[in-house]
């Protein structure tokens, strides 16, 4: 049963509720099925009145359609258009010898951080950056560097406590 202000589709006969901005308009629901039947409606409707039968059909309208097919041959027989990336491929950077990097007044004596693990492990950098809530590869590489001393200092200070039982009895 119909509640108020809800109307029967045409096409499939469930009531339903039209858009208030074309609520007087509106004969079809919004399933996909019944929007394909009210737009073939429209258009049959539009077709049968007299000033709209013949509307691409005169001779201007020909005669454009022929001259721009006359400008672009073979248009309809071409195939879908490859997809072009949305961005280049970066380009391989080349690493910055010793020398560019005191210049740019770099520190030289940290030691390079791929030779501290090789390769950065992706979980590693995503647990790094989940932890210590940063994302900038700089900023990364610090608190890895961090994490690295902190390793050696407890390396050492453990190694220096099995000296210190081993020395004494």
């Amino acid at each position: 049963m119909a509640q108020s202000g809800q109307r029967k589709c045409l096409n499939c006969a469930e009531f339903f509720t039209p858009d208030h901005r074309n609520r007087t308009r509106q004969h079809y629901c919004t399933q996909p099925e019944c929007r394909k039947a009210s737009k073939t409606a429209a258009q049959a409707a539009w077709l049968a009145k007299p000033a709209n039968q013949d509307y691409w059909r005169d001779p201007s309208h020909v005669a454009r359609v022929q001259a721009w097919r006359a400008a672009h041959p073979g248009y309809s027989r071409k195939g879908p258009k490859a997809a072009v990336a949305l961005q280049d491929p970066l380009p391989a950077q080349a690493i910055d010898s010793i020398e560019e990097t005191v210049n740019r007044g770099a520190i030289p004596e940290l030691p390079a951080l791929q030779d501290a693990f090789t390769p950065a492990s992706p979980i590693l950098t995503g647990l790094i950056a989940h932890l210590f809530s940063v994302t900038l590869q700089d900023d990364i590489d610090q608190v890895t560097r961090r994490l690295i001393q902190l390793g050696n200092d407890i390396n050492r200070r453990s190694h220096h406590e099995d000296h210190q039982i081993s020395a004494s009895p």
